[in-house]
C-alpha cells in the first residue's frame, strides 16, 4: 500500500492554503518518521483572484525553498477545468510546469477531474510523462454512476501513461460496502494501479479507505487529523495505526503526534473542520460539503437555515457547489402566493411594538411593559418571543419553516394567533401546528424587493423580520417602534443583511416609519422606551 498525505492541499481550503512555516517543517518529519510514501504539498494553479498563501500555487521556487527530507516524494495537484476550458491546453501545462521533473522537486502530478472531464484531459498525461512526471488521475463524483458507465469511462485511461487512477468519494456518501463495489468496478475496466480519496460526512472515511484497500486500491489518501475541505478526509494517524502490521517497518507515530498537538489541535478548533449532523446528512444525500462548510463560517445561517437548506439541496440536487444556489436555497419562498388574512384588520392606523429576539427585550421588559400598558400598541412578537408575559402580546410572526416545526409545540401553547404564509409550509409544519388560531399572509422572496399588499408581500429575504415589517406596512401601521432589535459588529454578516433589508424597506414605497426603543446596532432612528 502507498500512503499519500494531501494535508497541505487539501487542507488549505480552510485556511487559504496559508501554512506557517514552522509547522510545514514539522510536518515535512513527521510524514518521514511515519513512513508515509508521498506528500501532496499543495495545488498548481493559474487562478490568481484574492489571496492564497504559497500552497495554492506551490511553484518550484518555493517548494525548493522547504527542507525537504530527502528521499521524500512530492506531488502536486491540477485541477483539470483548468486545462480543458474550452479545450486541452498545453500552454497552460508548459506555464504551469516550465521545468521538467529533473529540475522540479515535484515527482507526481495529480489531476483532478469530474466525468465530463475525463475523455478531453487525459492527453495531458503524455505531456507530463515526456517532462518526466508520474501522472495520476483523481475521478471526482463517479460513486453513483453504474458499473457498466465506470468501466466505459475508465477503460479510456488503458491508452495514457497514468502511474495511479482514483476515486474519490467527494460527496462522502459511501458506505464500506459501496466502496469495494467502486473499486471492483474500476478495477474490471483499468488495468493500472487504483487509489481512494474518502471525506468523512458520515464517519466512514477510514473504514471506506480500509475497504478500498480489501478491494484492490493500493494508494490511499489521508490527512493530518483529517484536515480537508468541509468534513475532512480519513485521518493519517487512524490509517498508520489501522494497518501497521502490514507495514514494512512499524511507523513513528511520535513526531505526527507530537504535531497535532502543538499544530493541528489548535487550529482544528479554530477552523472546525471534522464532520458534524450537517455534514453527515449532506454525505447521506449527496449534497457537496463546501454547502456546509459555507454555511457554517457564515454567522446568517442558524440551525433552522442549514436544515432547511439542506432538505431543498436534498430535493433539487446540490452536488455542484454554487453561491447562487445556496443563496437561493436559503430562501425558500420563490412564488408568491395569495393568503386568506389582510393586515389592515389588525395594524391599520395603530402604532405597532415589534419585539425582536435580541437580549434587550428582557433587560428593559419593565419599561416595555409600562409603555404597553399605558399606550396600548398592537404588540407583535418574532416568533416565539416570551420575555414580555403573554398577556401582553397580541399577535405572534413567524415565516422560518424549519424554525416553525422546532417551535411547534411553544406555538400551541402561546395563545395569540401567528401571522405565517401557511398556505405555503410544507406539510409537516402545518400538521405541527394544528389547532393553531393562523393568519394566513403571503410571502415571496425577490432581491432588493419590498412589496406591500392585501393578501401577500415580497421582501428581499426569508428573515422574519423582514416578512413583519411588510406584513405591518402593508396593514397601513402608523408607526413602528422596534424593541430587542440589537444588531451585531458592524462587519459582521448578519449586520449587514439586516441594514440592506431596512435600506430596501425605505426605498421601497408605502413603507411605515420605524423607529428603534432599545439599543440597536442597525441604521435605525432611536428614541429611548423611557421617554415614551
Amino acid at each position: 500500500m502507498i500512503l499519500l498525505d494531501c494535508t497541505l492541499r487539501d487542507g488549505g481550503y480552510y485556511n487559504a492554503w496559508d501554512f506557517h512555516p514552522t509547522m510545514v517543517q514539522s510536518y515535512l518529519a513527521a510524514m518521514q518518521a511515519a513512513g508515509v510514501d508521498v506528500v501532496e504539498l499543495g495545488f498548481r494553479s493559474l487562478k490568481t483572484n484574492g489571496f492564497k498563501g504559497a500552497f495554492a500555487y506551490s511553484t518550484d521556487e518555493f517548494l525548493y525553498s522547504l527542507s525537504i527530507p530527502p528521499g521524500m516524494k512530492v506531488c502536486v495537484m491540477v485541477n483539470a477545468c483548468e486545462l480543458v476550458s474550452p479545450d486541452l491546453s498545453l500552454e497552460n501545462l508548459s506555464t504551469l510546469f516550465p521545468c521538467g521533473a529533473d529540475d522540479s522537486p515535484v515527482g507526481l502530478v495529480r489531476i483532478a477531474c469530474h466525468a465530463h472531464e475525463f475523455e478531453k484531459v487525459l492527453p495531458a498525461s503524455r505531456w507530463l510523462q515526456e517532462h518526466g512526471y508520474r501522472v495520476g488521475f483523481n475521478l471526482m463524483q463517479v460513486a453513483d454512476k453504474p458499473h457498466n458507465e465506470i468501466i466505459q469511462l475508465v477503460q479510456q485511461a488503458n491508452d495514457f501513461p497514468i502511474d495511479v487512477l482514483y476515486v474519490a468519494d467527494s460527496l462522502g456518501s459511501m458506505s464500506p460496502d459501496e466502496t469495494r463495489n467502486l473499486v471492483e468496478s474500476v478495477r474490471d475496466g483499468w488495468q493500472g494501479a487504483i487509489g481512494i480519496h474518502t471525506h468523512d460526512n458520515q464517519g466512514l472515511a477510514l473504514q471506506n479507505s480500509l475497504a478500498a484497500a480489501e478491494a484492490g486500491a493500493t494508494w490511499v489518501d489521508a490527512t493530518v487529523t483529517g484536515m480537508g475541505r468541509g468534513p475532512g478526509n480519513a485521518k493519517m494517524e487512524e490509517l498508520l495505526i489501522a494497518i501497521a502490521d502490514e507495514l514494512p517497518e512499524q511507523p513513528n507515530l511520535i513526531p505526527l503526534l507530537a504535531l497535532i498537538r502543538r499544530h493541528f489541535q489548535p487550529m482544528k478548533e479554530h477552523y472546525g473542520w471534522g464532520t458534524n449532523p450537517y455534514y453527515y446528512l449532506a454525505g447521506k444525500y449527496g449534497i457537496h460539503p463546501t454547502y456546509i462548510q459555507s454555511m457554517l463560517t457564515d454567522s446568517r445561517y442558524t440551525e433552522e437555515d442549514l436544515l432547511a437548506v439542506i432538505d431543498r439541496l436534498r430535493v433539487e440536487g446540490g452536488k455542484k457547489f454554487s453561491l447562487d444556489t445556496l443563496d437561493a436555497a436559503r430562501h425558500f419562498y420563490k412564488t408568491e402566493t395569495t393568503g386568506s388574512w389582510n393586515p389592515v384588520e389588525l395594524f391599520k392606523d395603530k402604532t405597532i411594538l415589534l419585539l425582536g429576539t435580541g437580549p434587550s427585550v428582557r433587560q428593559y421588559s419593565k419599561a416595555l411593559e409600562s409603555y404597553i400598558e399605558r399606550h396600548r400598541p398592537v404588540v407583535a412578537a418574532l416568533n416565539a418571543q416570551q420575555d414580555i408575559p403573554a398577556a401582553l402580546i397580541d399577535v405572534r410572526i413567524a415565516c422560518h419553516p424549519m424554525r416553525l416545526l422546532a417551535d411547534c409545540d411553544e406555538h400551541a401553547r402561546l395563545p395569540q394567533p401567528l401571522i405565517t404564509p401557511a398556505s405555503m409550509l410544507p406539510p409537516e409544519v402545518k400538521r405541527a401546528l394544528g389547532n393553531k388560531s393562523i393568519l394566513d399572509y403571503g410571502l415571496s422572496v425577490e432581491a432588493d424587493t419590498f412589496r406591500f399588499s392585501s393578501e401577500s408581500c415580497a421582501v428581499p429575504s426569508s428573515l422574519v423580520a423582514a416578512y413583519a415589517l411588510a406584513a405591518i406596512a402593508s396593514g397601513g401601521a402608523s408607526q413602528i417602534l422596534m424593541a430587542g432589535f440589537d444588531g451585531y459588529d458592524s462587519d459582521d454578516p448578519r449586520s449587514i443583511e439586516m441594514n440592506q433589508i431596512i435600506n430596501a424597506y425605505y426605498n421601497s414605497g408605502g413603507a411605515t416609519p420605524l423607529m428603534a426603543v432599545t439599543p440597536t446596532r442597525y441604521r435605525l432612528p432611536i428614541q429611548s422606551i423611557y421617554s415614551l
